[in-house]
């Protein structure tokens, strides 16, 4: 099912890997990408990967789209986890990449139920451990 903006489809890999990371928590993390105009799985984080294991996974010069897996404990002493949808677009990615993924994000983002905090970044710095954990509580 193309998008009719950015004619994207998204592959059904996706939302299936998506719903075992989010119902089954096989994953941690789990990497997409733009490919011949479809967004594919492009790498998957294992339970015991963290958080520094998932930003090391993204390329330097290339776009994606990831979710990962965040458990922290609240205040309170609580376990919790959410989900976050991360759009990584780096300055270094070529102008047309970053519009493709930017056109296609929404479209992509509304394909995965259950995402909780979206952070948009264009540098390692703007989704480093402590931004996360800070929206994360």
């Amino acid at each position: 099912m193309a998008n009719a903006a950015s004619g994207m489809a998204v592959d059904d890999e996706c939302k299936l890997k998506f719903l075992e990371l989010k119902s089954k928590r096989n994953y941690r993390f789990i990497t997409f990408k733009i490919e011949q105009q479809q967004v594919i799985v492009d790498k998957i984080g294992s339970p015991d990967e963290n958080y520094e294991d998932f930003t090391n996974s993204l390329p330097r010069d290339e776009c994606r789209y990831a979710v990962f897996d965040f458990d922290f404990i609240t205040d309170e002493n609580c376990q919790k986890s959410k989900i976050f949808f991360i759009a990584w677009a780096p300055d270094t990615a070529k102008v047309r990449a970053k519009m493709v993924y930017a056109s296609s994000k929404d479209r992509f983002k509304r394909e995965l139920d259950g995402i909780q905090v979206e952070l948009q970044a264009t540098d390692p710095s703007e989704m480093s451990f402590d931004i996360v954990k800070s929206r994360a509580l």
